[in-house]
Parts: C-alpha cells; sequence; structure tokens
C-alpha cells in the first residue's frame, strides 16, 4: 500500500488539497478591486504580515502556518485572483489559481489548482468562506500524458455518477497503475491509496453520492512511464440541480 502523505520524495505535497478546502476568512468592508489586487499581491509576496492582519483571530495561527507549507513546497507558486458575479444573497464569489513548478531528483513537478471561494461579510470581516469546484493536479510528466478527468462539479444527494480518468492514448506495451480514494478532510492522513494495474487505460468508477448534501472529495493517482499525476476533485452534493 501507498501511503499518500509517504510521496514526499517525489514532491507530492497533497496536503495542499486540504488546505485549500477549510474555511477561512479575512478583513474588509466591502469587496473592492483593491483588496482583491493587494490579496493577491500578498500571497505572490510571501507576505505572512499581510495574511495574519487581515484574517480573524481565531485563524491568525493557522493560515500563516498553512500558507507557509504551501510556498515551502512551491516557493515560486503564482496565484491569480478575480472576483465572479454572484447570483447569492448576500454572498460574494473568488476564483483562485495557484500554479507552480519546482525540480525535484532533476524532474521538474508542476502544480495547478482552481477553485472558487464563497463567503458572506459580517462585520467588516470576510466570513463562512468554502470552497467550490477544487480541481487540483501534480505531475512531473512534462505534460506529455495526454490525460482527461471527467468528474461532475454537482451531483444530487443519493445519485449514482461516473467519474472518469481517461488516458487517451493507446497503451500497447504501456503498463499503467493507478487509484481513487474518496476522503473526509480530517482523516485523511490516516487513508491508505493501493495502486492497481490499470489495463483499461485509466480509471472508470460508477459511485452513489452521500443521502446528505456537502462535499465529497476524491484523489487519485495515475503512474505512467512517462511520470506521475497525482489530483484532487470536490463535488458538491446537493439536494437540487
Amino acid at each position: 500500500m501507498f501511503n499518500l502523505n509517504l510521496f514526499k520524495n517525489i514532491g507530492v505535497p497533497l496536503y495542499l488539497f486540504i488546505y485549500l478546502i477549510i474555511p477561512y476568512s479575512a478583513i474588509t468592508q466591502t469587496l473592492k478591486i483593491d483588496f482583491i489586487r493587494n490579496l493577491e499581491n500578498s500571497l505572490n509576496a510571501r507576505d505572512l504580515e499581510f495574511i495574519r492582519e487581515n484574517f480573524r483571530n481565531d485563524h491568525q495561527q493557522n493560515i500563516p502556518k498553512q500558507f507557509s507549507k504551501i510556498i515551502n513546497d512551491f516557493p515560486n507558486s503564482k496565484w491569480k485572483i478575480k472576483r465572479l458575479k454572484s447570483n447569492l444573497p448576500n454572498k460574494d464569489i473568488l476564483r483562485i489559481k495557484v500554479s507552480g513548478k519546482k525540480m525535484v531528483n532533476g524532474e521538474i513537478q508542476i502544480l495547478e489548482s482552481n477553485f472558487d471561494y464563497l463567503f458572506s461579510i459580517v462585520n467588516g470581516k470576510i466570513n463562512e468562506g468554502i470552497i467550490k469546484n477544487l480541481f487540483t493536479t501534480i505531475r512531473n510528466d512534462d505534460k506529455k500524458i495526454d490525460i482527461s478527468f471527467k468528474i461532475p462539479d454537482k451531483v444530487l444527494t443519493g445519485s449514482k455518477y461516473d467519474i472518469d480518468i481517461i488516458l487517451n492514448q493507446p497503451l500497447e506495451e504501456v503498463i499503467i497503475a493507478g487509484a481513487i480514494k474518496p476522503h473526509q478532510v480530517n482523516s485523511f492522513f490516516e487513508q491508505e491509496i493501493l495502486l492497481e494495474p490499470l489495463a483499461s487505460g485509466g480509471i472508470f468508477k460508477m459511485t452513489r453520492a452521500p443521502s446528505r448534501s456537502g462535499m465529497q472529495i476524491w484523489s487519485g493517482i495515475i503512474a505512467h512511464p512517462e511520470g506521475m499525476i497525482t489530483f484532487t476533485k470536490s463535488i458538491d452534493i446537493v439536494d437540487e440541480i
């Protein structure tokens, strides 16, 4: 078995996925362009003081520590933030993209993460933050592997749905392995994943959504002679679409 927390030798900081899912809050009276620009600049400048000043007191100790772990793994990571139009009452949405590269054992690890951040403003602070539509990959194949991820963003409670991770090129004599597994945020580090041969050219899974609304998170690995790809995807479980 492969413990997901033991992939340090190939530079796969899977805890990044957890930190992008933990709700948190930041200071501002109104969501202005200047604030968005300052937040983006502070993340790119690794300005932890700005982070400390703009996050609620009950999170001040956690956010700088979590952010430090991310930038330690990808010191050159770049953050891009833009505001989206929100149709939800008293809710704002930021679309956030994080990208980065680093060299590990002569190989380039590439991080790409995209997610939406929904929140409300209470007493001048961004409150009740939640991540939506998270999709993160870390890969060292120089994008030589032609791969498609077909995982829904949203499904109904209790419904069946498909997860397909497809290698678009014929395998021929190539042998690949992989696995995918759901997890809860708080128990992620205790979970293990068993890599198995993938004779079908990818991962094809039919599963059922939980009976209660919320978020389901899937993480997986594809191991290929050209390299390795890890991925994490969040799925909203809703009562109606």
